[in-house]
């Protein structure tokens, strides 16, 4: 057996022709998986990607809030169970990679769930686990009699520590408040409850103070999230141990990692585990924003794929068209004129700049990191005079000014290696051109290019986690909840202020993937997307009719009646449209989560119950209003063509090019989802089981299976041969532009239609023909259709369905 500290003996590592994601919960065991191996094994993919599966807490429907580290989840069924997952898929051909989770750990209710955090609780800087977690420990004065040592904030009381008090219970060695259970102190136990409360490590305040004194790192900003410092190999070794022998047993085989920008040093981190796996088969859920570019020198096959969902839906897209819908967007919701938004400055831009700003000014909830980032540099200034008298207000603006305007997730800089060029670009263009001596300095210190000590060290390393977590937060998770021109343009690594992407672009970066990072995963829909990949083909249709779309808008708000906010009409007539038909309940919880992360109306912290109430009446109101749902009911149905050929096209896309392709559990069917929880209920495996069996019969009418034959077809053709060289093949006539087409090596072509509704407009494809590479005959597999090599009408070739997946037979 391997031991976490011993390297590896390297093993070959099994490159997936396709993974399949199946998200773990209490309603969704690893024997519930188990029982779904045939089923997955015939769909075609060639490795199971499991959701986290060490224990997390009480009830966990996502796995990411980790407890124990020491055991496979027994919510989920425990390690027995996680074996007979792996040695029934190996049966059937079938490897597992798993999801890990290496940032952060829960801070559970009872806390003693946390055995690391209770002892850190309990003892303070003394104990063993202190290093384990990143503390602030100089933030907070310390308990009465070491009021220098500091403690941790707690922020789990309902109200301010003086109004609760009669909440608080001793019972034994615990302190009981409500469902919370925290050690307390050897020694203190008999003390009165105000002296008591003083002599702790943790201190007990009001959920509120999180925002500006928090004094550990967390995810984001959830306070149920403590960051785990796993760039100590010690605490590297205590938390994948158990991970790394599964591996060494051939249980797992390769890992999916979460969040890497929370790490102190992701290559560091991604080193050792690649030494500790003999090189395991890696990727890693990096958001790369605009054209950013994987750091090359990351030991790991690529990402987890938001990169491909940003191309692929781009090229499927009309670039003219959403910027014509943002002109009237703008229009329905101010009564400004409609004009063209794409122009610089884009609103969108704008939207996301502020979405950063809020979070880390000084009400921000992201202000507490900022603090910590000003006291570093308080003490850097203290220490060397040369960075000296830089106040601290100058210093907290400047930090504000350079996080809002950094234009991706974080730098990737070392302490004592020079700055990575891209970074140091970024940060440039973060300044703007400023010559602030307080901006200089912070920039200077975030590139680490001031000179080496802890605190500098510490200050390079600790910006470029609160930059990932600015960026999250104040782009994803606020700005594109704000700005909905075009809601499936708002997706994460996306960019709605660049909608669309021409066809060269797709080639090119297909190109980039191929010589660069072959084995990356791509994805259209994952447990974190906002919406599937079929509710964001829909509402690609409204791209290409951006004035058709207008008018609906504005009727159906008529139709619903005086009442509704027009930026809230927006996102509600999109909504519907992308994930219909939906329930009332499902509606109106997605409203209501994108109104509150968009925190200009109402927040999860400040909550407006008249305006969310208002909001959920508008939302149900549109089912019994005879007005108004047929009109949607038929809009959808008017534009079930377009985004059916959106729909496949996206899904062999995402099958053909480059990389490996990760399915998302149920999407091999036509899948609606919203946000998170929507998009992560437990999916019938057993009813597509039963569909897969006939799904090859022809059924006009039933997309279900359409797109289920599609998927398995393409899936089995990737399992059966490597797919060969990427090389774009170009239509000629009339219509060629929306046809987009490539060859994999010799012997597969793909080709998909795009932009259908302005190729319907235009009067179809009118002659245009694409030249099947010469030597022997194409099959398209979809169909069983045969075609001669040469020049084949696209109006033949896409007879019965708008894409093909062809392959030949003879010939060379």
């Amino acid at each position: 057996m391997t031991s976490a500290a011993e390297p590896a003996q390297p093993r070959p590592a099994a490159v997936p022709t396709a993974t399949y994601r199946l998200q773990l919960q209490p309603g969704f065991t690893l024997r519930d998986a188990t029982a779904a191996v045939p089923y997955l094994a015939a769909l075609g993919v060639s490795h199971l990607h499991l959701s986290p599966l060490l224990e997390a807490a009480p009830g966990s429907t996502h796995g990411y809030d980790t407890v124990d580290h020491g055991r496979i989840s027994e919510q989920l069924g425990g390690e027995p169970a996680l074996r007979e997952l792996a040695a029934a898929a190996h049966r059937r051909g079938l490897r597992l990679i798993a999801d890990v989770v290496p940032n952060h750990m829960a801070v559970p209710v009872p806390e003693q769930l946390n055995r690391p955090l209770w002892h850190v609780l309990r003892d303070g800087p003394d104990s063993p686990y202190a290093r384990w977690f990143d503390i602030d420990w100089a933030a907070q004065p310390g308990p009465a009699d070491a009021p220098d040592r500091g403690r941790v904030l707690l922020p789990l009381l309902g109200d301010r520590l003086g109004a609760v008090l009669g909440d608080l219970a001793v019972d034994g060695e615990r302190l009981r408040y409500h469902d919370h259970v925290l050690p307390l102190r050897p020694g203190t136990a008999g003390l009165p409850l105000p002296e008591l409360l003083a002599r702790q490590w943790y201190r007990l305040a009001w959920w509120r103070l999180a925002r500006t004194e928090l004094n550990y790192r967390r995810f984001f900003t959830v306070n149920e999230l403590i960051a785990v410092r796993v760039e100590l190999p010690e605490v590297f070794e205590a938390t994948h141990g158990v991970l790394l022998r599964l591996h060494a047993d051939g249980v797992l085989d390769g890992f999916r990692i979460d969040h890497p920008d929370g790490l102190a040093d992701p290559r560091g981190y991604l080193t050792r585990l690649s030494d500790a796996t003999g090189g395991a088969y890696t990727v890693v859920e990096k958001i790369l924003t605009g054209d950013e570019r994987l750091p090359t020198d990351w030991p790991c096959a690529g990402t987890t794929g938001y990169d491909a969902l940003h191309r692929i839906d781009g090229v499927l897209t009309d670039h003219s068209g959403a910027c014509r819908l943002a002109g009237h967007y703008e229009h329905f919701v101010s009564g400004a004129a409609a004009g063209e938004p794409c122009a610089d400055p884009h609103p969108a831009l704008a939207a996301a700049r502020r979405g950063r700003a809020d979070m880390t000014g000084p009400l921000g909830e992201l202000s507490a990191e900022v603090e910590r980032l000003v006291r570093l540099a308080v003490r850097i200034g203290a220490a060397d005079p040369a960075h000296a008298d830089h106040a601290p207000w100058q210093l907290r603006a400047a930090l504000q000014r350079v996080l809002t305007g950094y234009p991706a997730y974080r730098p990737y800089v070392r302490p004592g290696e020079p700055a990575p060029a891209a970074s140091q670009e970024q940060l440039r263009a973060a300044l703007d051109g400023s010559g602030d001596p307080t901006d200089r300095l912070v920039a200077g210190l975030a590139l680490g290019g001031l000179g080496r000590g802890p605190e500098k060290d510490e200050f390079c390393v600790r910006f470029a986690q609160t930059a990932a977590a600015v960026a999250a937060k104040g782009v994803e998770d606020t700005a594109f909840y704000r700005w909905n021109a075009l809601i499936g343009l708002n997706e994460v690594g996306g960019d709605p202020a660049r909608p669309g992407l021409p066809p060269e672009d797709f080639h090119a970066w297909c190109h980039y993937v191929e010589r660069h990072w072959p084995a990356t995963m791509t994805v259209l829909s994952t447990h974190d997307t906002k919406r599937s990949a079929d509710a964001r083909a829909r509402l690609a249709v409204l791209a290409e009719q951006p004035d058709g779309w207008a008018a609906e808008a504005a009727a159906w708000s008529t139709a619903a009646g005086p009442g509704g906010d027009r930026e809230g009409d927006w996102l509600l007539w999109q909504t519907l449209v992308a994930a219909w038909p939906i329930t009332p309940d499902r509606l109106v919880r997605a409203l209501l989560k994108a109104a509150r992360e968009a925190k200009l109306r109402t927040s999860w912290t400040a909550p407006d119950d008249h305006y969310e109430q208002a909001l959920a009446e508008r939302a149900r109101g549109v089912y019994g209003n005879p007005g108004l749902l047929p009109r949607i009911e038929g809009y959808v149905r008017a534009i079930a063509p377009h985004a059916r050929a959106n729909t496949l096209a996206a899904a062999l896309l995402h099958l053909t090019v480059p990389g490996v392709p990760d399915l998302y559990q149920g999407s091999e069917e036509p899948l609606h989802t919203l946000v998170d929880p929507d998009n992560r209920g437990v999916v019938d495996l057993g009813a597509l089981a039963v569909r897969l069996t006939d799904s090859a019969t022809p059924r006009p009418d039933d997309p279900a299976r359409e797109k289920l034959h599609l998927t398995t077809t393409a899936l089995h053709l990737r399992r059966a041969r490597p797919l060969g060289g990427y090389r774009p093949l170009t239509a000629t006539g009339p219509a060629a532009g929306h046809l987009l087409a490539f060859a994999r090596g010799q012997d597969v072509v793909t080709a998909v239609t795009r932009l259908p509704y302005g190729l319907e407009r235009a009067g179809g494809w009118r002659g245009t023909v694409l030249a099947l590479p010469a030597g022997g005959t194409w099959t398209d597999t979809l169909t069983r259709r045969t075609f001669a090599a040469g020049e084949v009408p696209v109006a033949e070739l896409l007879a019965d369905q708008p894409v093909a997946l062809l392959t030949r037979r003879g010939g060379a």
